[in-house]
């Protein structure tokens, strides 16, 4: 059973960096993505890695800001997010899932999840 928990979000000024965590147990499976959610908005694809960190996606509203990476003998999957923006702000979650490589931003393709980290930009 795959777990997942998040980490190193909080409040910060625009144009400020934050890296997020993602602490794996059980596996990490063959991708591992984030999400972010904000207050009344739907879930939102971020970026994604896949197991052996050779292949990436993220959202075009991140490109050039937020880089995903992995260590896999930590287990744990990065989320280094810089020039932040009052718009990033959200929950940001963090999902694996253990087959499949189509869609890697499409949160109904993950099957493990873990309760978030806040962010928030102002």
């Amino acid at each position: 059973h795959v777990q997942l928990v998040e980490s190193g979000g909080g409040s910060v000024a625009t144009g400020a960096s934050l890296r997020l965590s993602c602490a794996a147990s059980g596996g990490t499976g063959r991708w591992v993505a984030w999400f972010r959610q904000a207050p009344g908005k739907e879930r939102e694809g971020v970026a994604a890695i896949d197991r052996d960190g050779e292949r990436t996606a993220s959202a075009d509203s991140v490109k050039g800001r937020f880089t995903i990476s992995r260590d896999n003998a930590k287990r744990t999957v990065y989320l280094q997010m810089n020039s932040l923006k009052p718009e990033d702000t959200a929950m940001y979650y963090c999902a694996s899932r253990t087959y499949g490589s189509e869609f890697p931003l499409s949160a109904d393709r993950y099957t493990y999840w873990g309760k978030g980290t806040q962010v928030t930009v102002s």
